[in-house]
């Protein structure tokens, strides 16, 4: 019995890991996106390891792992789930990689996909668990929420009838997303009012911004343009999406509209995204050069050159970036940097060079995600921080010189509050007849005749030191060109 089982094992992995198609889905051809930094001290495993001498060795390796796993599931105190054996290995191998490398589990494959893709079936808001509630930070323009009236602030009492005391931020994310077409229903308590309101929200695809502005227009949309006066749009880039050089593109084109002179491109925050997207950001401000290079241990160099195609004018440009601008946005910096096209202001950026493959595995159900190749900036330096990198050492992009403003650990968290207050869509004067489905919900006290008065609580002003030197910077550029 004991060898049936072990030869049922053995065959059945043999055939996994050997087997043509599994071979063939693991180099994949072209190699594919870059993915956002996942832990605070990236290190890489060199790219060239010993070949095993023998076929003998990869038998006698297997058989390990095999008579391991046969041993566990006979003999442990407990019984142990098969798959969960299996995706356990799978982990503790990547675990010998590097921290970027990874599985997606089949449960978790939804919300891979809708990282990667930027949209998911849901309605729309952006919520926070404040004091064991769940309250509405801003809905999306434009979203199911946004269009029936759920307001910043809001604070969602009900999901599908079920209370939402207590509860986590991952079951109220869970309970919110759904299939396109079905539906929920929010309890809601509104701010300025005393009664609840029930709103039935249908859930579409949603996709969320990744190329925001300063500051919102009258109709909730982004306005582009910082400075009026002296025609200096501002564009946030908060992640490489599949849509993200598409939406740049239309600012873009609304900054030229309106006789923009300068630019700036804020990358601060950025985690990174797909490969494929900052080629595409960059093209937009070259019209020649290199854009980025990879090479992998197996898998052949590859180059990216700019085109003059859609190419968008040459107004002076600064890139903003900071220590947590990392991978595509990297690649996006170096590539503007190394072609004199742009002037790079703030702080030495994090040192993400490797580029991911997204496997698919078992059809579809599950994914590997596992460093491929790395990529070189146009001058040929390395952009990666490998483990034990000193700060003299070849990295990251560094700002130019005399453009280095580091900010200190309490200045970013400011800009990070400052730069959240201006995403949430501001609350608006409610409609006397409300397009969406709602229908009060008496509490123990009585409505209040008049609206809550809204307390505007005083803040501490910010200067964003970082974004004050490119405006100066710009400044100077469109003074000396007039």
């Amino acid at each position: 019995m004991t060898t049936l089982r072990r030869f049922t094992a053995w065959t059945w992995l043999t055939l996994c890991l050997l087997s043509p198609a599994a071979v063939a889905r693991a180099n994949p051809d072209p190699p594919a996106d870059t993915a956002s930094p996942e832990t605070a001290s990236p290190e890489t495993a060199s790219p060239e390891t010993a070949p095993i001498e023998s076929q003998e060795d990869y038998y006698e390796l297997f058989e390990l792992f095999v008579d391991s796993m046969d041993q566990i599931e006979r003999n442990y105190v407990k019984p142990v789930d098969r798959r969960e054996l299996v995706e356990a290995a799978i982990e503790g191998m990547l675990g010998k990689l590097d921290p970027y490398s990874s599985y997606v589990p089949p449960e978790e494959l939804a919300e891979f996909r809708a990282g990667v893709e930027s949209s998911f079936g849901g309605i729309g808001l952006q919520v926070a668990i404040e004091e064991g509630q769940l309250k509405v930070l801003s809905p999306l323009v434009g979203s199911p929420a946004y269009k029936a009236g759920i307001i910043a602030g809001d604070r969602i009492t009900q999901i599908d009838g079920e209370s939402t005391d207590g509860i986590t931020m991952d079951a109220a994310v869970k309970k919110l997303k759904g299939e396109v077409g079905s539906r929920v229903t929010l309890t809601v308590k509104h701010a300025d009012r005393e009664a609840l309101e029930a709103y039935v929200v249908e859930r579409e695809i949603v996709r969320v911004d990744t190329v925001l502005g300063d500051r919102r227009g009258v109709d909730d949309s982004w306005d582009f343009m910082y400075d009026e006066q002296q025609k200096i749009g501002y564009i946030r880039v908060t992640a490489f999406g599949r849509e993200t050089a598409a939406d740049l593109r239309a600012a873009l084109d609304q900054l030229v509209k309106r006789q923009a002179r300068g630019l700036i491109l804020d990358l601060r925050f950025n985690p990174g995204g797909l490969l494929t997207s900052a080629i595409e950001v960059s093209d937009m401000f070259l019209d020649t050069g290199n854009i980025v290079s990879t090479a992998g241990r197996n898998a052949p160099r590859r180059s990216w050159e700019a085109t003059a195609e859609r190419t968008f004018p040459k107004l002076p440009l600064v890139v903003l970036i900071n220590r947590y601008s990392a991978s595509a946005s990297e690649i996006v910096a170096a590539s503007l940097q190394d072609n004199g096209r742009a002037l790079i202001v703030g702080e030495r950026t994090w040192g993400k060079g490797s580029v991911q493959n997204v496997i698919e595995l078992e059809g579809g159900k599950s994914i590997l995600k596992l460093t491929t190749a790395s990529y070189r900036r146009p001058n040929g330096e390395n952009i990666h921080r490998f483990g034990g990198a000193n700060e003299s050492e070849q990295w990251g992009v560094a700002p130019d010189a005399g453009y280095r403003i580091t900010l200190s650990t309490a200045e970013l968290g400011q800009l990070l509050r400052e730069r959240r207050l201006r995403d949430v869509v501001a609350p608006r004067e409610r409609d006397g007849d409300p397009d969406h489905e709602e229908a009060a919900i008496e509490q123990d006290t009585q409505p209040a005749d008049d609206a809550m008065p809204v307390v505007e609580v005083p803040r501490e002003e910010f200067v964003d030191r970082q974004l004050q030197k490119a405006v100066a910077y710009l400044s100077g550029e469109l003074a000396r060109a007039e």
